[in-house]
């Protein structure tokens, strides 16, 4: 009987179908990188998905974010992906967590309940936990290097973690995960120099903050406001999907 899995199911089969509805999978980061991953991940048919961001959507979102439109300004990412996800497929199990992700709210998630973890989020501290709560359940996690002022999607790969050069983030992931014994991680990563963001003060969202009311954490608290665009996090969210699929049903070995 066809449904809207059908075209899926003439690649992955009925098996690996069963095994994508049977996952689930925690996306912790749903901007530009995350909301692309489970926008593949729900319309591939994975049966649980559980969102963590705590931010609400801007109208700077806009231009990367597929969650974000003039109508969603001002709502909570999470609950703008899970009405998405819903839209999609009825039948997904979708749970919301209006919460920072960081090491003093980490005590909020159980890894032994997730079957793969996506990291899409941005803060190093909080980057670094994810990976030590997945090693000590042994849950499978791929995580997400810097987007930010890139502008060749082309450039991007599947590595390990301690394979990447050039990318910023990744150097500083290696030392700190080299620290603490993490010997490996799957990442996704780009070897692109990244361009210099244009200093203008009258777009900057330092001095023209427009966060929508209630924000936990403005864009002024930010060390660095990256440049973006619609083209780099959309692929590496994408990246990020596809590499837990095949994972999830066994077709990328």
């Amino acid at each position: 009987m066809l449904d809207q899995f059908s075209r899926t199911r003439l690649l992955l089969g009925p098996e690996g179908m069963d095994k994508l509805k049977g996952a689930r999978v925690a996306v912790f980061g749903i901007g530009g990188v995350g909301g692309y991953s489970v926008e593949a991940l729900v319309r591939s048919g994975v049966g649980a998905l559980d969102l963590i961001d705590d931010d609400k959507v801007c109208l700077t979102n806009i231009n990367r974010q597929i969650i974000a439109t003039r109508k969603t300004i001002g709502k909570y990412k999470v609950d703008v992906a899970e009405e998405r996800i819903h839209d999609i497929n009825t039948d997904c199990v979708v749970r919301t967590y209006k919460t920072f992700y960081m090491p003093d709210t980490a005590d909020q998630f159980d890894f032994n309940e997730y079957d793969y973890v996506i990291d899409a989020i941005d803060t190093v501290t909080g980057k670094i936990e994810l990976v030590m709560q997945a090693q000590k359940t042994g849950t499978p996690i791929i995580s997400s290097m810097g987007a930010g002022n890139k502008m060749d999607p082309t450039a991007f790969e599947v590595a390990d973690l301690y394979k990447t050069s050039i990318c910023p983030l990744a150097k500083v992931m290696r030392r700190e995960c080299k620290k603490r014994g993490i010997r490996s991680l799957k990442v996704v990563y780009s070897k692109e120099v990244p361009t210099r963001p244009i200093e203008d003060m009258s777009i900057s969202c330092r001095t023209n903050c427009i966060c929508p009311p209630g924000t936990a954490r403005k864009c002024t608290q930010r060390r660095d406001i990256p440049g973006s665009n619609a083209f780099v996090p959309s692929v590496v969210g994408l990246i990020i999907a596809g590499e837990v699929i095949k994972d999830l049903t066994g077709t990328g070995k």
